[in-house]
This record gives C-alpha cells, sequence and structure tokens, in this order.
C-alpha cells in the first residue's frame, strides 16, 4: 500500500509531480492515459492543472482519478530532502566538539 499523498503539482509534458507522507517524490507520465475514454479530457494542459490530491490518490474535476498506489509504483523517484546527506550540524550532534572532547581526555 502506498504513502499517503500530500501535494501533487501538474508539470509540463502532462506528468505529475506527487509527493508522499513519508517524504519521497515520485514523477508520473499521464501520457499513456490520455487516448483512453474518460482520460481523453486530461490532453487540455489548463484542465490538467486542475489537478488535486483526494484520498487515496489525485482527482480532476470530472472525477478522472489515479490511485495513489499507481502513482507510487508507476512514478519515476525523485531526490529528496530525505535522501540527502545528513547535514554537517545534524552530522555532529551525537559527537562532543573536539575541544570538549580535549578536556575530558586530559582529567
Amino acid at each position: 500500500m502506498a504513502p499517503k499523498i500530500t501535494h501533487v503539482e501538474a508539470r509540463p509534458g502532462h506528468k505529475l509531480h506527487v509527493g508522499f507522507e513519508n517524504g519521497e517524490s515520485r514523477l508520473f507520465d499521464v501520457t499513456p492515459y490520455l487516448d483512453k475514454g474518460v482520460f481523453r479530457e486530461l490532453r487540455d494542459e489548463a484542465y490538467f492543472r486542475r489537478v488535486r490530491p483526494v484520498t487515496g490518490g489525485v482527482e480532476w474535476p470530472h472525477e478522472q482519478d489515479l490511485s495513489a498506489d499507481t502513482l507510487y509504483v508507476a512514478g519515476t523517484p525523485l531526490p529528496s530532502s530525505r535522501s540527502a546527506t545528513p547535514s554537517s550540524r545534524h552530522d555532529r550532534s551525537h559527537r562532543p566538539p573536539a575541544h570538549h572532547a580535549a578536556r575530558v581526555n586530559r582529567r
């Protein structure tokens, strides 16, 4: 089961940038769906940009929808701040400062 969607943003080329509650982001290409039934309306870029997150996925005003599972599994993972290298401040948080360690060692 996919994490809950926290935000979605329409991107050029009928792509969706989808953010999930676990901090991950995915880029999902809607192009393969644009020739299928109700999804044809998404060809209109202005309408496509009206996407919004809903419980269990994303939806457009005329009720076209994609599930969170589809967006998560078939989407391309994007770099996120969560997967970045820890900052130097965080990295040092578990070690005493060098000057403090030196004083402790002399006692």
